[in-house]
């Protein structure tokens, strides 16, 4: 094999030879699954930490850019070593212990966060094959599920740890926007399964023909914009609104405690780019270039359009942000689930089956997704879609009082 064809499939090749070099000393089966997991998850942390920093830097940088600011630029050229100061800034902070809190939670609360986000990488396919990913479990999409909602329960137990009525407020908040935005994600995602048949993450990069962002753009956009409420970022940030609840369920933490909160938050945002990388954008796959850096272009995409809803949308109200789930992301993620389940039994029973290439059904989708967004649009709003209904001000004076109801309110 020649460099560059080794380059080309850089995580799935050490892992051959490395299970190559393992099975030649004559090891255990297990002893060789065993120290295969250690270089898989060292591949997967040398991976995600420097992404993440490079993401920390990068989010600051292109939001200064939009925004006409110039961002940091002066801890080393650009401001690079940003991070490196912003981590030695918190080693070096005093962590506080709220005297009433249970401190057993407050430690585990943000280890939770952070060792959840780190597991889901294991089912994320790097590469071609079943050794692209750590564990090419057949059931990946159930797994990203069922690791994925560990984050409710770590941001509520940060909240109750804290004993402090803020943080408990912030806790329940972020625990019924992250529960409300996880089915809309779920019912998104149903339409791929379908689609492909099967649960297991590379089987999805394997049949991507064609991206599937072009034929599921309802579910992209509904899994997309379910994604920004999970991860707390604008516009769907008010669970950690200062203005209103002190920061939300991390209240009382400081230190490297906050750091884990602020990490972990970062690597799942990573996780979720990767998901979306590997579901609609065909993962690792990608002409000429080496398949490992077309799922990490796609994956700074993907966080880069992000970033741009951060620096360009204004924070929505906690109502408004409830509504739009179960108003409008669920019933829409329901309709597209019927629709293409039907494409899937016309395209496999009347045509010549997903093998092939669906151009009408591309069309199709656009323009139906198109259709339902302008039309459920209105009926979101007119269903009272998070708006606060208040009387109008010259009924409320007109009940009397001797005021006049035209006159200016004071």
């Amino acid at each position: 094999m020649g460099v560059w064809d080794y380059i080309v499939d850089l995580f799935v090749n050490v892992r051959t030879d490395w299970i190559e070099f393992l099975q030649g000393q004559g090891l255990a089966s297990s002893l060789v699954v065993f120290l295969d997991g250690l270089i898989g998850i060292t591949l997967i942390l040398m991976f995600v930490f420097p992404t993440v920093i490079i993401f920390i830097w990068l989010e600051r940088r292109f939001i200064g850019w939009i925004q006409l600011r110039p961002g940091p630029n002066r801890c080393g050229p650009f401001g690079l070593l940003q991070p490196v100061a912003d981590a030695v800034k918190v080693l070096f902070k005093e962590i506080i212990h709220p005297t009433e809190g249970d401190k057993l939670i407050l430690w585990i609360a943000p280890a939770l966060v952070f060792f959840s986000a780190l597991m889901l990488f294991a089912v994320i396919p790097i590469g071609e094959g079943s050794l692209g990913a750590l564990s090419d479990l057949n059931i990946g999409i159930l797994y990203i599920v069922a690791i994925g909602s560990l984050g409710v329960i770590a941001l509520f137990m940060a909240g109750w740890g804290s004993n402090n009525k803020y943080a408990l407020l912030g806790a329940m908040r972020a625990v019924a926007q992250l529960i409300s935005y996880e089915v809309p994600m779920v019912l998104a995602i149903i339409g791929v399964v379908l689609i492909v048949g099967s649960l297991q993450m590379s089987e999805i990069v394997g049949k991507q023909t064609i991206p599937f962002i072009l034929l599921q753009p309802l579910g992209f956009l509904i899994y997309f914009l379910g994604a920004l409420a999970e991860l707390n970022r604008s516009p769907l940030d008010q669970v950690e609104a200062e203005s209103e609840l002190t920061t939300g369920y991390f209240t009382e933490y400081s230190g490297m405690r906050f750091a884990t909160f602020f990490l972990g938050e970062y690597i799942n945002t990573l996780v979720v780019a990767t998901i979306v990388t590997t579901v609609f954008l065909s993962g690792w796959k990608g002409p000429f270039l080496p398949v490992w850096l077309w799922f990490v272009a796609k994956v700074f995409a993907v966080f880069l359009l992000m970033l741009w809803m951060r620096a360009t949308l204004v924070r929505v109200r906690v109502d408004q942000i409830m509504a739009f789930s179960w108003k409008f992301l669920i019933p829409l993620a329901l309709i597209n689930i019927f629709i293409t389940a039907g494409e899937v039994l016309i395209w496999d029973e009347w045509m010549s089956g997903w093998e092939s290439f669906p151009w009408p059904f591309i069309f199709v989708n656009w323009a139906v997704a198109a259709i339902l967004i302008l039309l459920w649009s209105k009926l979101f709003f007119k269903l009272g879609g998070g708006r606060v209904e208040v009387r109008e001000i010259r009924d409320r004076y007109s009940q009397g009082y001797g005021v006049n109801p035209s006159a200016p309110v004071p």
